[in-house]
């Protein structure tokens, strides 16, 4: 992208949090590793669930990790005085020498989101408690912010925004998918945490948020400017169009609680409009709760597994389908490279079930689960502890999903007409398997 984040940093927190890393990283593994358990039923929120620490098991399936002040693991680095010592005289320098002011508050949650920075994981994070209730209010479908999907692309290391929800502030500015978000407020956001960049971009409604944007392809790109109101915007993460001709359009922007009832009264709707053929759209859909699209799997799949985890143990959770809802039309899955997570669950499903083709492009490949485990000051990190599977053993993290038929998405027709060529190719699929 030719920037780098040159502002915006505190450079002794950043000293702080480096030489603190290393240390650290044992403690959370040592403290962490231990109290795991089972993925909750599938009609759960998986990012929800917590663990228990007990002095007589390893494993318990309710409550928080409890952190005790004073207390550290057996052959914990913390029972170590040089790196006690070498931490009180980094806040002694930062105290006595440090030009600006900081909290000690501010200090502590470096620590701690540097210990997740240690894992090499981009999906690691830390939240404060504030953050974790943020978060907790996002699975409901109603913020305030401007309406966009966004993803922390790995090459440049920038925000992309991945999709835009319609009638929002982000659509209406002139924002569009695949802009990389370079600055924020007078802010070089390079390599921020995608939580720090989503909350400096929402706020209170009425307020404004000034966005630079890169737009292009290498070598032809363009910096932009954007000032976007932001206001309340409520998720509507499925759409239905009823075609003609018996087809049924159905598009789940991404997979949260309230997707489920969405996708149930769409299908619904399909149903009572005589839905002949039917046409899913998965494109840039991020991902967001595996027990979401384990639900809306079992609308559409026949009996069997839909997909089954498998953490560093070598334990595995089957996630199934008995397939009394099982499609009984023409299906064709539209997905893309940002088609991610849990869309490429229920696209592998399909694909290895063969009940409906895949047409577009090979999906992100994220085929990796995070889970959140929340701690008894309000707090909570999101650790990465298992790989997905699809029913027939695929493991596409890194690899993608390729699609049965690979077309890719002409945008200049669409910005010239709103020509969408991949769900015109999926109309014509239907109408061949209906006749």
């Amino acid at each position: 992208m030719g920037r780098k984040d040159n502002s915006g940093k505190s450079f002794w927190l950043g000293v702080l949090t480096g030489c603190i890393i290393a240390a650290f990283v044992a403690v959370i593994v040592l403290c962490v590793s231990t109290y795991r358990r089972k993925l909750q039923e599938a009609n759960e929120e998986p990012q929800q669930i917590t663990v228990t620490q007990t002095p007589s098991s390893n494993r318990n399936n309710t409550g928080l990790v409890k952190i005790t002040p004073g207390k550290v693991p057996e052959g914990s680095v913390l029972q170590d005085k040089d790196v006690i010592g070498k931490i009180g005289a980094l806040e002694m320098l930062i105290d006595e020498e440090f030009i600006d002011s900081i909290s000690d508050n501010a200090i502590e949650d470096g620590i701690y989101s540097g210990i997740m920075q240690a894992l090499d994981d981009p999906y690691a994070e830390y939240y404060t408690p504030e953050e974790w209730i943020e978060m907790q209010n996002d699975t409901q479908g109603i913020y305030f912010g401007i309406g966009a999907y966004l993803v922390k692309d790995l090459d440049t290391l920038y925000p992309r925004i991945t999709g835009l929800i319609k009638n929002t502030p982000a659509l209406e500015s002139g924002l569009m998918e695949d802009d990389y978000i370079v600055e924020i407020d007078g802010e070089d956001v390079y390599d921020w945490d995608l939580t720090d960049v989503v909350n400096r971009i929402r706020g209170e409604a009425g307020t404004k948020v000034h966005l630079v944007i890169v737009r292009g392809e290498v070598g032809e790109r363009e910096e932009l400017e954007f000032d976007v109101e932001r206001r309340q915007v409520e998720t509507p993460s499925v759409e239905y169009e009823n075609k003609g001709d018996g087809i049924a359009y159905i598009a789940i922007s991404e997979f949260d609680v309230v997707t489920v009832d969405q996708f149930k009264e769409a299908m619904e709707q399909a149903r009572a409009d005589q839905m002949k053929g039917l046409v899913l759209d998965l494109r840039s859909n991020p991902g967001g709760s595996l027990g979401a699209v384990v639900q809306i799997a079992r609308e559409i799949l026949p009996a069997g597994h839909i997909v089954y985890t498998e953490d560093k143990y070598g334990e595995q959770e089957f996630f199934d389908c008995d397939g009394k809802n099982e499609l009984d039309v023409p299906l064709v899955v539209l997905i893309n490279g940002n088609s991610a997570s849990a869309s490429e669950i229920l696209a592998g499903a399909i694909k290895d079930y063969g009940i409906g083709t895949l047409l577009g492009t090979t999906t992100y490949g994220k085929g990796i689960v995070q889970r959140i485990f929340t701690l008894t000051d309000g707090s909570a990190i999101k650790l990465t502890i298992s790989h997905y599977y699809t029913p027939l053993g695929n493991d596409i993290h890194k690899v993608g999903i390729v699609p049965d038929e690979e077309l890719q998405f002409d945008g200049e027709a669409y910005r010239a007409d709103g020509t969408d060529n991949q769900l015109e190719r999926a109309m014509e699929i239907l109408q061949e398997k209906m006749q």
